[in-house]
């Protein structure tokens, strides 16, 4: 703290000189200036603290009005009449109709969605948003499987690149032949004979947008909220254009129809219902291809399987000795393997065996030499992996039909 003017002593006394009231004068103006100097920044640190506690107020009324107000509701514009705006209210879908400036509207068309006060009368209108669920299915980074790590099934390989890819890389090349690309593509066979790497392996080849999804997820017990989305799964496709949807067992929404009346089946029922409007609707589908891939082929309703919603149906099989052969060669690139493996003997050795299958005996006969405390896999560790596999399996199904 530096000294106060009090401090500062005036030789006014008649022995001073005239220098030394000048000096002292200076003295006491050199310390006038720093206590003026003190006191701004002061003021600023007050005026600082002061803005701050300002706007901390501000806030907190703010707060507390929004917690004095009523709840919003939100609601959806069903039809713009003369008389005022039908709007339906989410929740308890009830009905009102109600009036609104002519400014608003103008902003205001069926299917938008709305804010409305206890009064069921609008209040402002809302953005239509998309559905989280729906940005949660977007698969922002490729997988990392490519055509390399598939074998046994080259056929069906090529059919899905020429229905997928090739229209979304080379679509000059239908425009100059004339006819529309193929608009989906379904896969089914056998579990684990590679549908879904055909899928991952077409959105690491390409640009396109991929949203993957599964048919258990589309099914809610709500009513309407599976069919909103899929609405909304094929809105953002559309945003997102070129996109590839990725439709994993279709089978739990596209079933056959029955005349069951119970409500959960309505519900499924109706979500196919609006997965097929938006497959093969009145509207362009674009930019957008599709891809579903399912083991129960015999359940699908027909509805689904016409030209125009699949325009390729591709069996993918379990492989046969040749295919067997490349799959295990794929999953053992990595692995430290003897000379005295034969493949073209494991290969019918696992007779029968899927994609998914090969790749099991592979990893258990990795699993085999590791307990042996060994770093190179022979061929007896894949003999005795299949033999496991094969018992496992015969257990599974003794307790399935246990059960059954």
């Amino acid at each position: 703290m530096t000294d106060t003017v009090d401090d500062v002593e005036l030789p006014y006394d008649e022995d001073a000189s005239q220098q030394e009231k000048i000096n002292a004068l200076q003295e006491r103006l050199e310390v006038l200036e720093s206590q003026n100097e003190e006191m701004r920044d002061k003021l600023l640190d007050a005026n600082a603290e002061n803005n701050k506690y300002q706007q901390k107020l501000e806030r907190l009324t703010h707060e507390n009005k929004k917690l004095k107000q009523s709840p919003l509701f939100v609601a959806t514009v069903q039809e713009l009449t003369d008389e005022g705006v039908i709007i339906k209210q989410h929740g308890n879908n009830q009905e009102a109709l109600t009036e609104v400036t002519d400014e608003m509207r103008e902003d205001l068309e069926p299917d938008s969605r709305v804010a409305v006060n206890n009064s069921l009368s609008i209040v402002k209108s809302l953005d239509d948003e998309t559905d989280v669920r729906a940005r949660v299915m977007q698969v922002d980074q490729s997988p990392d499987v490519t055509y390399q790590d598939i074998g046994g099934i080259e056929d069906q390989m090529e059919e899905v690149r020429e229905t997928v890819e090739m229209p979304l890389k080379n679509p000059e090349m239908f425009e100059e032949v004339g006819i529309d690309p193929p608009s989906g593509v379904l896969l089914h066979g056998p579990p684990g004979t590679g549908k879904t790497m055909l899928a991952k392996a077409v959105a690491n080849q390409t640009d396109a947008t991929f949203i993957k999804m599964a048919g258990s997820e589309l099914v809610h017990k709500f009513i309407g909220e599976g069919a909103k989305l899929v609405r909304d799964l094929f809105d953002l496709a559309r945003q997102e254009e070129p996109a590839v949807v990725f439709i994993d067992e279709i089978d739990a929404i596209a079933a056959k129809r029955t005349e069951s009346k119970t409500s959960g089946d309505a519900e499924v029922q109706r979500t196919m219902m609006q997965l097929l409007s938006e497959m093969d609707g009145f509207e362009d589908r674009g930019e957008i291809r599709i891809i579903a891939a399912t083991n129960r082929f015999d359940m699908l309703d027909r509805a689904i399987l016409r030209p125009g919603r699949f325009d390729r149906l591709i069996e993918v099989p379990k492989p046969n000795a040749e295919g067997r052969e490349q799959i295990f060669q794929i999953h053992t690139r990595d692995m430290n393997v003897s000379d005295d493996v034969d493949w073209a003997a494991l290969a019918e050795m696992a007779d029968e065996a899927s994609g998914a299958d090969v790749k099991a005996i592979c990893t258990e006969a990795g699993m085999f030499a590791i307990r042996d405390d060994r770093t190179e896999v022979r061929m007896t560790d894949f003999e005795e992996a299949w033999e496991k596999i094969q018992k496992e399996a015969d257990e599974d199904e003794d307790v399935s039909k246990t059960f059954a």
